[in-house]
């Protein structure tokens, strides 16, 4: 006699269970996606957990030395003002105060 979906369902827990599975999510931005796409597709895996699971092991497998690098965050961006823009921003900004001084 065939299983049911709940039996089933209940099979694959049970096994999910006794293996010490557990379910990890994470949410990212569309760059991410698209870096894990292209990455799956180079290498031929259609599974995304399967993809990062491979690549946690491989990382791990560098040991400390080799996977620390990897995961050092990429530098921010330092924005800093033209000073073109600085002298005019200066300039609106004293005319501002005059305008507010001698509206009293």
């Amino acid at each position: 006699m065939a299983k049911s979906n709940a039996e089933r369902s209940e099979k694959a827990a049970a096994k999910r269970k006794s293996r010490g599975e557990v379910e990890v999510r994470f949410h990212c931005l569309p760059g991410t996606r698209q870096a894990l796409a292209e990455l799956m597709a180079w290498s031929g895996i259609e599974e995304s957990g399967e993809a990062i699971t491979l690549m946690i092991h491989h990382l791990h497998g560098l040991g400390p030395g080799g996977a620390l690098p990897l995961l050092e965050p990429p530098p921010r961006h330092e924005y800093v003002i033209p000073e073109n823009v600085s002298r005019k921003l200066k300039l609106a900004f004293d005319r501002e105060s005059l305008r507010i001084g001698h509206d009293d």
